[in-house]
């Protein structure tokens, strides 16, 4: 198991818990690579009969690399230069694609998925939190789509879940204007089951992931099916027109300069390019 990733088990519980917390645990390959191989066995482990995703040091996810984004961008690299000149954008909404995976085993596994979120969630770590069956949050936790602040368009199945959660209109201003919600507010719009105080929080997270283990596991596991099956359009689709956008926003100069000016703590300015 990577340093980046601590898995626990414990009375039927398995928790993963994102461990980068000078980064407010943002993805890293590492990260992403230990996740990939713990939720397929977790989801075939008869032992297991609840997942709960976290996050460490107060925060839940920060999604994807900016700084990362930023260095790629001034690196005179074609991709993110945005020149066509041997840029593979099939190949790389390929690769981004494989890793959204993780979202589909989430919200696929026969048992119940719960994200613990003690803080912020955003980009693609909002999108994981979305890809749970349910979710706990700390009342004063942030919640932020983030994408349209870099000049990005989403990805990690973001926009598959939440017009389900809270209806088509919220879900376009929340990802249009990149707005900051508390957990109380997200409470409020049936983003999350629960919200609890910093000093209630861990025994509530406890609490519910008991609860779901205590559930009938196979039942649980064809409720989830029948649930899924209800939702209109295909995930893989969705997937795969996330991935294809989302690499495509790479290479735009809106993008790159938001990249660069989140890092130098500067509000971005977007062009349309």
């Amino acid at each position: 198991m990577s340093n980046h990733l601590i898995e626990s088990f414990a009375d039927g519980v398995a928790t993963l818990t994102m461990n980068r917390p000078s980064a407010r645990n943002a993805m890293s390959g590492e990260m992403m690579a230990a996740m990939t191989e713990a939720l397929p066995r977790l989801a075939a482990d008869r032992n297991v009969r609840c997942v709960v995703l976290t996050g460490a040091g107060g925060a839940f996810c920060a999604g994807g690399d900016v700084k990362g984004f930023a260095s790629e961008a001034g690196s005179g690299d074609p991709a993110a230069s945005g020149k066509p000149s041997g840029f593979d954008l099939e190949g790389r909404a390929h690769g981004l694609r494989s890793g959204m995976e993780l979202s589909r085993i989430l919200h696929e596994m026969p048992k119940p998925t719960l994200a613990a979120i003690p803080g912020p969630a955003a980009g693609a770590g909002f999108s994981l939190a979305l890809a749970c069956d349910l979710r706990i949050a700390l009342d004063t936790a942030k919640f932020t789509t983030a994408f349209s602040k870099i000049g990005l368009s989403g990805d990690y199945g973001g926009s598959f879940f939440l017009p389900y959660l809270v209806g088509q209109a919220k879900a376009r201003e929340l990802y249009f204007t990149g707005k900051v919600i508390s957990g109380t507010q997200a409470m409020e719009i049936g983003l999350v089951n629960e919200v609890a105080g910093a000093q209630e929080f861990d025994s509530a997270v406890a609490k519910m992931a008991t609860e779901l283990a205590s559930l009938p596991t196979v039942a649980v596991g064809y409720m989830k099916k029948n649930l899924n099956a209800a939702y209109g359009g295909s995930l893989s689709d969705t997937f795969d027109r996330e991935a294809m956008h989302m690499i495509r926003c790479f290479m735009t100069d809106d993008h790159k300069g938001a990249a660069v000016a989140f890092v130098e703590k500067r509000a971005p300015e977007f062009n349309g390019r």
